[in-house]
Order: structure tokens, then C-alpha cells, then sequence
């Protein structure tokens, strides 16, 4: 079966097909998961390092109460009270058919955008994932006890509850009620879903709140590899592509899918790399947009996330590279001077948000540790860990290291 005839395959194929490769190559070996107390020299110390940050925020959100989307509500919406709704960033009114559709500004976020549910979802995933890093640290319970209420708000409880769906993102006034592009909006959800994974045993959710939590994830994932707009963003070749691929995988972890973790695995080596990873290991269907440098961060970050929480013992996708070379190592190669030193940026700067760049990127960890490269992990220390600025922080997805480390 050549190439071109394997990516046309129906899902259901595709999936079946990735997994009984998987186990056609296992072998019963050891975790590849990084142990801190073997990289990185007895200095770097993960725990250490993050304590004071993450104790100090989940203290602070001990104190703030659940909000989900049922909080807020846009008239422009197409769904329901339960169903999440965003518009499409780069769509304005149009100045000579004010009441006619809404017509594009690449780069340019309209500040006349519904964002609530978004911001809701990005607290969420704030929120979550510091309470149970603090748990993990502390195993003080209540930090447990108030990450579960989130929980429960979000995919239990019938009255504040999301639907598994994204029917309604990224709309676009005057032209669709909804788009595949919209799914990159669930991003914030990844970290949630090892978050909650990391609570099971802490006690907080009982079987069922467990069993309930991980229906709705799976239902989603049953959405979003089913549903026409699933399909057009697994086949997206930029970012996109890559965050639907991030999500299926972690949520698939969360669910126990074994056959869609596999097929993730696959797909990055077969799509996410040939087809976005350029001979010098940039993105350049990200350097071409208006916005190259958090585009690029923002792909480099979901690909090592998926090498993070995808590789294992037989499979370590750390160190898989194309014949000629291209894979992650490629890829932190190119950007790493540029997040040691933006000035030295050779592209045409973000038109918005670029004094937010670079924060404490994951990607540095993770590399760092996988790669061990003490650069890596040093320039990790010395950025900013908590991104101020709206837009960046819309666009860092993984803010919880200790989740993702053993």
C-alpha cells in the first residue's frame, strides 16, 4: 500500500491499522518516562523548583469557586447554554457592509469578539492542573477536594456542565455557526485530562465522578474523530494538524484508548513530521503567517508534548527522525537561539503580542531532559513560568511540568 493510498483510509482503518503496527514492534522494555534523579545532574531538582510557584497558585485558587461556561452567553451563538461558543479571531465587522459578514484580518485579534467561554476554559486549565501539582507535592487534600469540584462542574453536573462538542467555536458572523479550526480551542483541556488522571487515587472523585468524567472525554473523542469538523482539522498542515493530534492522544491516554494512541504515534511520524518539519527544522507553514515567532513556539510546543507524553521503551519519538534527519531534535535546534535571544529573530516580528515572547516554554524542559542538554534547561529556569499577556497565555497549553515528569 503506497503513501498516498495509506492517508486516505477512513479513520476506523487508519486507527486499526497504526495499532497493529505498535504491537507488532513492542518489546516488554522500560518506560522511557524521564527519571529527574538520572538527568540534568543532582542541581536540577523539578520539585524544588517548582514548589513555591505551584503551592502559591493553588492557594490562591482555594479561594475562587468553579466557573464554567454556563456563566456567560452570547446572543451571536448558534448553540445552546451548554454548548461552547468562540469567534473566529482574525474576523471583523466589515467597515462598507457593516450588517454583511465579517471579512478577515490575519493577526489581528477583534477585540469585539464573544472570548468568554475561552476564558473560562483557560482558567479551567490553569486552575486544575496547579491544584493537583500541589497535591502531588504536598498530598494536603484539599487541593485535591477543590480540583475535583471544578471537575465535577465542568463534565458532571447536569446544570453547569459543557457538552462534548465544539460545534459552536470559532464562528464566523454572516458565514458559519461553526469550524473545524475551532478544536484547537480544547487545547486547554490536555492538561486538565492529566490533571485529573493524577488525582485517582488522591480520594477527591469518587468511582463514579471518575467513571462520569471519563465518559465525557470519551464522548468528545468520539466527536472529534468522527465529526466532519474533527476530520478537517486532523487533515490541517500547521498547528492545527498538531493540536488535534495532541489532544486525541492525551485524551486517549485518559480514556484508556489504546488503539487512538497508537494511531497518534503514528501519525507523527508519518504526517506531523514529513509534512511540517523543513531541512533546517523549522515550521514554514507557521513562519508564513503574520505572527511567525508565537506560531512557531506555539507548534514546537504541542510536537514536543507529543514526543513527551507518546514516547515509551520501544517507541521514543525523542529520537526518531525522517532519513534525512528531520524530527524534534531538528526543530529545538532551529528555535532554540531565537528563545535564548529574540533580537537575533530573522523573520518579520508578530504584529501582536511579540513583547510576550518567549516564556517558560515546556518544550525546554522536556527536551532538555530527553536530549541532556544542560542549555535547554537552564534557559527553562531563567524564563518567566506565568505568561501575563492574554494571547500568549491563550497559547501555552502545558503550564504544570511536575504533571508530565516522573
Amino acid at each position: 500500500m503506497n503513501r498516498r493510498t495509506f492517508l486516505s483510509l477512513p479513520l476506523d482503518v487508519l486507527v486499526q491499522s497504526a495499532f497493529a503496527a505498535t504491537a507488532a514492534t513492542a518489546r516488554p522494555r522500560r518506560s522511557s518516562q524521564t527519571n529527574l534523579a538520572s538527568v540534568g545532574g543532582p542541581r536540577f531538582d523539578l520539585a524544588a523548583l517548582e514548589r513555591a510557584r505551584v503551592v502559591a497558585a493553588a492557594d490562591r485558587y482555594l479561594q475562587q469557586a468553579p466557573v464554567t461556561i454556563t456563566a456567560t452567553s452570547s446572543p451571536r451563538s448558534a448553540g445552546g447554554r451548554h454548548d461552547f461558543f468562540s469567534e473566529a479571531d482574525y474576523w471583523w465587522p466589515d467597515p462598507e457592509n457593516p450588517g454583511g459578514p465579517y471579512i478577515q484580518r490575519d493577526g489581528m485579534t477583534n477585540p469585539g469578539n464573544f472570548v468568554e467561554h475561552r476564558r473560562a476554559m483557560v482558567r479551567l486549565s490553569l486552575h486544575v492542573p496547579a491544584l493537583a501539582a500541589a497535591w502531588k507535592l504536598t498530598r494536603d487534600r484539599r487541593y485535591a477536594a477543590h480540583a475535583a469540584r471544578h471537575a465535577r462542574a465542568w463534565f458532571i453536573d447536569r446544570a453547569t456542565q459543557m457538552n462534548p462538542n465544539l460545534l459552536y467555536s470559532q464562528a464566523i458572523q454572516g458565514r458559519v455557526t461553526g469550524r473545524g479550526v475551532g478544536i484547537i480551542d480544547t487545547i486547554h483541556l490536555v492538561e486538565v485530562a492529566r490533571a485529573l488522571a493524577v488525582l485517582d487515587d488522591s480520594g477527591a472523585l469518587s468511582a463514579g465522578d471518575r467513571s462520569g468524567i471519563r465518559e465525557w472525554f470519551s464522548q468528545y473523542l468520539t466527536w472529534m474523530t468522527t465529526h466532519q469538523y474533527g476530520i478537517d482539522e486532523r487533515e490541517a498542515r500547521n498547528n492545527h494538524g498538531t493540536c488535534w493530534v495532541m489532544q486525541v492522544a492525551e485524551f486517549a491516554r485518559y480514556t484508556k484508548n489504546d488503539s487512538l494512541t497508537a494511531f497518534c504515534r503514528d501519525r507523527y511520524k508519518t504526517v506531523l513530521v514529513p509534512n511540517q518539519v523543513a531541512a533546517d527544522g523549522s515550521f514554514p507553514e507557521e513562519l508564513r503567517r503574520t505572527k511567525p515567532y508565537g506560531y512557531s513556539l506555539f507548534n514546537l510546543e504541542a510536537v514536543a508534548g507529543l514526543c513527551q507524553f507518546l514516547s515509551t521503551g520501544y517507541d521514543n519519538l525523542w529520537s526518531f527522525t525522517l532519513p534525512d534527519g528531520r524530527g524534534i531534535r531538528k526543530a529545538m535546534e532551529f528555535l532554540y537561539p531565537y528563545l535564548a535571544d529574540k533580537s537575533k529573530w530573522p523573520y518579520k516580528p508578530d504584529v501582536q503580542a511579540w513583547e510576550g515572547w518567549p516564556v517558560r516554554q515546556p518544550c525546554l524542559l522536556f527536551a532538555g531532559l530527553a536530549f541532556t542538554e544542560p542549555k535547554y534547561l537552564e534557559l527553562w529556569k531563567r524564563l518567566p513560568p506565568d505568561p501575563t499577556n492574554e494571547e500568549v497565555q491563550s497559547n501555552v497549553a502545558l503550564t504544570q511540568p511536575l504533571l508530565w515528569l516522573k
